[in-house]
């Protein structure tokens, strides 16, 4: 991951600030929310992943496709009927619907993969280590499992493979389910004796002995200030102004964006795009003073 301007602020400010990007993404089916939603969390995540992003944004295209494609065949509401298949209505009203899901999702998985990528595990203890250091110590471990069993499976896979012991594309169904099977049960092995060492190393370092202490590496600064209370400001004026009404089922309606409507969908859009103007910033004055050097 590259490290950007975002990355480097206060913890507290990225929690915000992700947790109005999603909220957002997943309660307003507006379509031009949608697309700045979609199109800003595409540009940050290109930003922090760089090329290997890629292939991740690239693949949300498919997905988006297949995701709208086949909302009609399960929702039949709508009053404009493209064409029957097995005596059940394809309507366009619910192609638009099932548009409006897929690009919710796609948002979804955008800013979680920003917020997986900034607010690492220690950002996260050290945010809600004293509220919650119980249910935040928790969180994190839950939220690190996934990505290391992921990881673990494609080192114990390539391990059996460079001794032989994995599959090729000329074997069948059954040698493949058979290798997978065998990788599922030395991934859960590993799991369980990973949890065993956990638990044992956390016993030995006092924990849930006495009243847990903490030592905060990170401090609000002046800018800090200004981003949150930016991120703050920007949602209030959204919800001020913003008129995001949607309807797509039985019948298509779209609020218009016109007068004060466009002043909220401005906030929401200034609001999405602050880890991106931050990183544009950031580069610039960098080049300016390596000109001057």
């Amino acid at each position: 991951m590259r490290a950007d301007a975002f990355s480097k602020r206060h913890p507290a400010v990225n929690f915000v600030f992700f947790l109005g990007a999603i909220l957002g993404g997943m309660l307003n089916q507006h379509p031009a929310y949608l697309l700045a939603g979609v199109v800003s969390g595409a540009a940050y995540y290109l930003l922090l992943h760089g090329r290997r992003g890629w292939r991740f944004v690239g693949g949300l295209v498919p997905l988006f496709l297949v995701f709208t494609a086949i909302n009609p065949l399960f929702n039949t509401y709508g009053a404009t009927l493209l064409f029957t298949y097995f005596d059940r209505p394809y309507t366009l009203e619910a192609l638009y619907y099932g548009a409006a899901l897929a690009a919710v999702f796609v948002n979804m998985l955008l800013w979680f993969g920003c917020y997986n990528a900034v607010l690492t595990s220690d950002k996260f203890t050290s945010l809600f280590g004293n509220l919650i250091p119980a249910l935040s110590l928790l969180l994190v471990m839950v939220l690190r499992m996934i990505p290391n069993l992921m990881r673990k499976a494609r080192q114990i896979a390539g391990a059996r493979a460079s001794i032989g012991r994995g599959v090729s594309e000329q074997d069948g169904t059954k040698e493949k389910l058979a290798e997978g099977m065998t990788v599922l049960g030395t991934l859960t092995s590993w799991a369980l004796e990973g949890g065993i060492v956990t638990a044992d190393s956390m016993r030995s370092r006092g924990y849930g002995c006495a009243k847990r202490t903490s030592f905060q590496r990170y401090a609000m600064t002046g800018t800090d200030w200004l981003l949150l209370a930016l991120e703050i400001a920007l949602p209030v004026l959204v919800l001020a102004f913003g008129d995001a009404e949607a309807a797509y089922t039985p019948d298509l309606y779209i609020a218009p964006l016109r007068g004060l409507p466009v002043l909220g969908f401005a906030d929401y859009a200034a609001f999405l795009l602050i880890p991106t103007v931050l990183h544009i910033k950031e580069t610039v004055q960098w080049n300016i003073s390596i000109s001057r050097i």
